[in-house]
């Protein structure tokens, strides 16, 4: 029998739980914290809606905002500087994948020093991190409960995957609520990234019985609620569902690890600032497809997660009913439809493609890819 390991944080879920970001901080021994952000949440009024249960509790705070949107190396950096020049003993993220990776790394920093390409790779991290609470905004990244941080590197303009236990945060808070503010983009692009850690992780050759569970509920939410979630703002049912999809998605990936998807999107994000979850929406369908052989009982399971009658399918004609489902959903959601449309050249696909099978996510993959198969799928998304 395979000893299987499970990690998660403690988990905070529901309308408003926003409000409890300082009674966790508080409960973890924080006597001031750092709190990880940007724009786009603070318009919202998210932050703010953090900063005042912070006042009310008398937890004393410093913000931190200036971070891309895929976080770099120097963003962290000086998030660093800020939380030391504050004196803060904590961190608290608000946002979306970006401002939760960019959070969880300058904990990573201010607790071990060094730069953050030093602890690239898998369990790099040597001293225990302050006090982490996540707080998601999105249904998309799961990092609010996952051992991932993934950051760019400005110089080598490559995204950089940080994998380690350290890095699961104390608490996570989830709060339905929050996607009310989050544009249809935005909800259809995270939303298929929720799809792909559903289904990478399901597949993986890290998978467990513990992870199986948490990526098959994931999938049959998505799979019923993307659509309309994407549809209004104010589904109340549809939001909470997809809240739902996202942490267990991020529960099963934190555990499984990922595959091809994620490690080709990270070596194009590391080069464009594409959105996430646009790119792996393009690629999920043509790495489904690559890695049926090596797993088509599970992609006929995927395939009666999404709804689809298999009774009378092969496991080939299951397998490509599950990649037909996520291409229609992705054209009903209006997300991009090819690398291509997103400014991707075939000149870059070599670079491209080395860069991919060096990452974490490779390793993970049912099936192994040589440069030539990555070259050959890219060509096909283009």
């Amino acid at each position: 029998m395979r000893i299987s390991k499970f990690v998660a944080p403690e988990i905070i879920f529901g309308n408003n739980t926003i409000q409890q970001a300082a009674d966790a901080c508080m409960r973890l021994g924080a006597k001031k914290v750092f709190i990880v952000s940007d724009l786009g949440v603070a318009q919202a009024g998210w932050l703010e809606r953090v900063m005042d249960c912070c006042r009310l509790a008398g937890l004393p705070f410093a913000t931190f905002m200036d971070i891309a949107t895929n976080p770099r190396d120097t963003d962290v950096v000086n998030g660093c500087a800020s939380f030391i020049e504050n004196e803060c003993d904590a961190v608290i993220g608000v946002g979306g994948g970006s401002a939760l990776d960019a959070a969880k790394a300058i904990a990573v920093l201010a607790a071990n020093g060094g730069t953050i390409r030093d602890y690239e790779g898998v369990d790099k991290i040597e001293k225990p991190l302050p006090p982490m609470v996540m707080i998601a905004t999105t249904a998309g990244s799961g990092s609010e409960v996952s051992q991932f941080s993934v950051i760019t590197d400005s110089q080598r303009k490559k995204k950089m995957t940080i994998i380690s236990k350290t890095l699961v945060p104390d608490i996570a808070i989830i709060d339905p609520y929050t996607l009310i503010t989050k544009d249809s983009a935005l909800t259809a692009s995270t939303g298929l990234d929720v799809l792909t850690h559903a289904i990478e992780s399901y597949v993986s050759i890290a998978a467990t019985p513990l992870t199986d569970v948490q990526a098959k509920s994931a999938l049959s939410l998505v799979s019923a609620h993307l659509r309309p979630s994407v549809a209004s703002r104010t589904n109340a049912e549809a939001k909470e569902a997809m809240a739902m999809a996202s942490l267990q998605a991020g529960l099963a990936f934190s555990n499984a690890i990922l595959g091809a998807a994620h490690a080709i999107s990270h070596a194009i994000g590391g080069m464009s600032p594409v959105p996430h979850g646009e790119i792996n929406a393009i690629l999920l369908p043509h790495v489904m497809d690559f890695n049926f052989i090596a797993a088509p009982g599970r992609f006929g399971q995927i395939a009666e997660c999404m709804g689809i009658d298999t009774r009378v399918l092969t496991q080939r004609e299951a397998g490509n009913a599950a990649i037909r489902f996520v291409q229609e959903l992705s054209i009903d959601i209006g997300t991009p439809q090819r690398l291509s449309d997103l400014g991707i050249t075939d000149s870059v696909i070599h670079s491209i493609c080395l860069t991919a099978l060096e990452d974490a996510c490779m390793i993970t993959n049912p099936r192994d890819m040589t440069l030539e198969q990555a070259k050959n799928l890219l060509a096909r998304a283009l």
